[in-house]
């Protein structure tokens, strides 16, 4: 892979552009909004190991957990010790900077290490080179690229990343050069929508604080977009200086971004800038459409007359994040759930299992992680608070809901029910539905069929929602990036064992189009676990526990399902956590 470095700076250059744009836009999300109502306590049967929550920062203040956790839990153990574990996963690329896990001790798990002394300057890190990519409408986006990190722990992420530095100059800088360039090229000028402006500049914001390159995905079929009927491009570059004026020189040295820059059906663009206190100082997005007939609002430049803000901030939804937070890059050698590939199962007495992955498809023997969780209907594993270390989200039959925050050092910490009751009907999904939002959520489907999101409140009770849509009754779902276009997506699995495809794309709705059957015969899946890196860094698929004591891996990475493979077990009497 190629890669470009210079002295001061290194520049990351992408580009999407568009045939045409005959996509149709997105619907609009439906919200609603509902109080979950109150249960009574679980009955689980408590352990003799005691449970480590040394490290892990609560996100409620303590009194607050234990007016919340009901008296009896299940048990919580600690890892094996080290050596009698698979080798630590690495975090997926979308969500943390590729470096080596810091050893810190579990109780600093959430500080940034200390700034390490040295009387020579940090060489600048390479990064990778993405080529521009054309493409007719709908083919996929390129894979996400993770940012190399530096080795001085210095510069390693915080949990803030955004610089709330005005971006206005940087804006009209880019603005007038490309379009200095454009009048050099003899083509007319683009002109600048606020808009768009908008859609760009929230684009900017998610890459940058995910420190990730890659394209918005069918960005051309957002609302935003205003119907653009003759072409469309996304541009993306990043500096670690904050000269606005060199990322517009970048896209120019590259045939591929120089095309969209002088293409003649682009009339209209919208901007976004984004600062850091990463080693990556600016983030520049630019989306070009191409009108027939200029959309109402359009003006000559950013902050022109009835142009208010150059970038103005999309309508708030449920989806935005509570901040933009960055969890650190830990050591899970000893946690109990030790990346995303791993496997979590509950055996008929409760007792929680975990497979570490080894390899591509191969696992480690089961590790008891904990028990009492025979009166769980579903157990989901995700980082649910972001700090990097592997939680448990419960969903019991008398209707609670319960998060174990995970150890980086193993083990769990005590339990904070987060939902209060009346969620034994309900059929779940967890992911990162939200586009803008890097914590996970919760989809819930209810027995009419009707498919809520709940954002992540941390501790906090799970009681505010949105509709997504009536998506039918389903036995089971499962929310992962199923045609690799950077969204989550949700398989529905009927009772027929038929599997409905509804495609997300990071908002309050799903895609306004037919939904396939992507697989039959499904009728004996009791469990589908979405896995990242089985087969690789950065691959995507799905483990089904089938009857006949099976596991399966289906692999998603090339964008649908291929052909199964099975998980060595035992898995008798166990069924898959989520």
């Amino acid at each position: 892979m190629n890669k470009l470095v210079a002295p001061s700076f290194i520049g990351v250059l992408c580009a999407l552009a568009l045939v045409s744009s005959s996509a149709g836009t997105a619907p609009m999300p439906l919200t609603a909004s509902q109080a979950a109502s109150a249960a009574g306590p679980r009955s689980v049967t408590l352990g003799t190991a005691s449970v480590n929550d040394d490290g892990g920062a609560s996100l409620s203040d303590p009194s607050a957990a234990s007016r919340l956790t009901p008296a009896v839990e299940p048990d919580i153990r600690p890892a094996s010790p080290a050596g009698t574990t698979g080798p630590a996963v690495a975090e997926p690329a979308v969500e943390a900077p590729a470096t080596e896990a810091p050893t810190a001790p579990a109780t600093e798990a959430l500080t940034a290490p200390a700034p390490a002394t040295t009387a020579t300057a940090e060489p600048a890190p390479e990064v990778p080179w993405i080529p521009p990519l054309w493409g007719p409408d709908g083919e996929p986006a390129p894979s996400p690229q993770r940012l190399a990190a530096p080795e001085s722990p210095a510069a390693l992420p915080s949990t803030e990343a955004l610089v709330q530095d005005s971006n206005a100059a940087a804006i009209l800088t880019v603005f007038n050069r490309i379009n200095e360039y454009r009048a050099s090229k003899g083509l007319n000028p683009v002109k600048y929508h606020p808009t768009v402006a908008g859609l760009a500049q929230e684009w900017s914001d998610s890459i940058a604080s995910r420190e990730v390159i890659e394209h918005r995905a069918s960005f051309w079929t957002d609302t935003r977009a205003m119907n653009a009927n003759n072409g469309a491009g996304e541009v993306i570059a990043i500096r670690t200086d904050r000269d606005a004026a060199q990322l517009v020189e970048w896209w120019k040295g590259s045939a591929g971004h120089n095309a969209m820059l002088l293409d003649p059906r682009f009339n209209v663009m919208g901007a976004g800038i984004s600062y850091t206190d990463r080693t990556y100082k600016i983030w520049g997005v630019v989306n070009f459409f191409g009108y027939t007939t200029l959309p109402a609002g359009t003006v000559n430049s950013p902050g022109g007359a009835g142009s208010g803000p150059a970038f103005p901030p999309p309508t708030p939804s449920i989806c935005d994040a509570p901040g933009r937070h960055m969890p650190p890059t830990l050591d899970l050698s000893a946690a109990a759930i030790k990346g995303p590939a791993d496997l979590v199962t509950v055996d008929s007495a409760g007792q929680l299992l975990a497979r570490a992955a080894t390899g591509a498809r191969t696992y480690a023997a089961a590790r008891s992680i904990g028990s009492g969780f025979a009166g769980a209907k579903e157990v989901f594993t995700t980082d649910w608070d972001r700090d990097g270390a592997y939680d448990l989200l419960t969903q019991w039959t008398n209707g609670t809901v319960t998060l174990h925050r995970g150890i980086a050092a193993g083990g769990f910490q005590v339990p904070v029910t987060i939902g209060n009751g009346g969620w034994e009907p309900l059929t779940l999904a967890v992911g990162g539905w939200c586009a803008n939002n890097r914590f996970p959520q919760l989809l819930a489907l209810d027995g009419g069929g009707n498919l809520y999101l709940y954002p992540n409140k941390g501790a906090g009770d799970l009681s505010e929602r949105a509709l997504i849509g009536n998506i039918g009754t389903a036995r089971k779902l499962s929310m992962v990036d199923y045609d690799a276009d950077g969204f989550q997506d949700i398989l529905a699995v009927r009772s027929d064992g038929s599997v409905q495809l509804h495609r997300g794309w990071g908002t309050t709705a799903l895609r306004a189009e037919t939904r396939p059957t992507i697989a039959t015969g499904w009728g004996d899946v009791t469990g589908i676990r979405p896995l990242r890196d089985v087969t690789g860094l950065n691959s995507t698929g799905v483990a089904l526990r089938r009857a006949s004591d099976v596991v399966q891996y289906w692999d998603l990475t090339s964008g649908s399902l291929a052909s199964p493979s099975n998980i060595t077990g035992p898995w008798a009497g166990q069924r898959l956590a989520q």
